[in-house]
């Protein structure tokens, strides 16, 4: 029998806070990450920074609840990042967030540690751009762009990927395979574009795989996507065929679409929300956690063993 494969899951998290419903469950795309991939089979760790409130509380318990590492998570002054977010029609609609002492950069000892895994995952909402040739130099490195699609962005990003992943819910099968393509191009190993009700592609040397979605009776959709980029994650690093891991990761995420929040553990919102922004005050103002000079950074690395 072979050994799990093991992924860290560096950066973001949040609570996201059903202000409709009083509700807030642990999320943000590195814990789900991190929880999706342990279901999937994985050994898993998540490394990131909360603060010792209700809503950090909640999230390093779900987290140890579901068996995934949380040693070297860090407490933080302040108050846990936040998410809000309302039914409008139907639909779930973010409407705000802050995201507190959530973007943090890597310091010598999780450098260290993400030589001890697989494969690191990270993504836009973490902020750790600037870090990631030192990542790949660890360890294979899976990156989240989320509804970020521009060229240079991926031209940036790229070339550190083991797998790249993309959320491409408004984009035709035309448009998401050249999405993907142009990643592949920039050095990608494998990409992923999510296209919600569309299913999902998955691009790599051994070509073009597709999978349609599984359609269930949606109790809340969050997480999904999160899901589905781990499930293929851990289905890649263990070498599985590709049509089959697509498989797995449609039925994972058809399952997640079953749980309220991302991956269930509600509690009541006590959040205080009067420093909420608007989510394109957030990413107008986040400083990126790498935001360090060379020679900081160099000093960082000549501390690992």
């Amino acid at each position: 029998m072979f050994a799990p494969v093991r992924i860290l899951a560096f950066g973001d998290n949040v609570v996201d806070c059903y202000r409709d419903q009083g509700l807030m469950y642990p999320g943000g795309n590195c814990v789900n990450h991190a929880v999706f991939a342990k279901r999937a089979g994985a050994e898993t760790a998540y490394i990131g920074a909360v603060c010792d409130d209700d809503a950090g509380r909640l999230i390093r318990a779900s987290l140890d609840a579901e068996g995934v590492d949380t040693s070297l998570m860090r407490t933080a002054e302040g108050q846990t990042a936040y998410c809000v977010i309302e039914t409008e029609d139907g639909d779930r609609v973010f409407v705000g967030a802050n995201l507190g002492p959530s973007i943090i950069a890597p310091n010598a000892g999780d450098l260290a540690r993400i030589g001890d895994f697989d494969a690191v995952h990270t993504g836009r909402s973490s902020h750790v751009d600037a870090w990631l040739p030192r990542f790949a130099a660890k360890a294979k490195v899976s990156y989240d762009l989320a509804t970020v699609h521009h060229l240079d962005r991926v031209a940036t990003v790229a070339p550190h990927c083991f797998l790249l992943a993309f959320s491409g819910g408004g984009l035709s099968r035309q448009e998401a395979v050249a999405l993907a393509g142009t990643a592949r191009d920039h050095g990608a190993q494998w990409s992923l574009v999510t296209r919600g009700g569309e299913g999902a592609l998955l691009i790599g040397e051994a070509g073009l795989f597709e999978v349609p979605v599984q359609p269930v009776d949606a109790v809340d959709t969050l997480g999904a996507g999160d899901t589905f980029i781990a499930s293929v994650l851990v289905g890649l690093l263990r070498g599985d065929d590709p049509d089959t891991l697509l498989a797995a990761a449609a039925a994972a995420a058809a399952e997640t679409c079953l749980t309220p929040g991302a991956f269930g553990y509600s509690a009541t919102m006590l959040v205080d929300l009067h420093n909420m922004m608007t989510l394109e005050q957030v990413y107008a103002t986040t400083r990126p956690a790498a935001d360090h000079n060379d020679v900081q950074i160099a000093d960082i690395d000549s501390n690992i063993d």
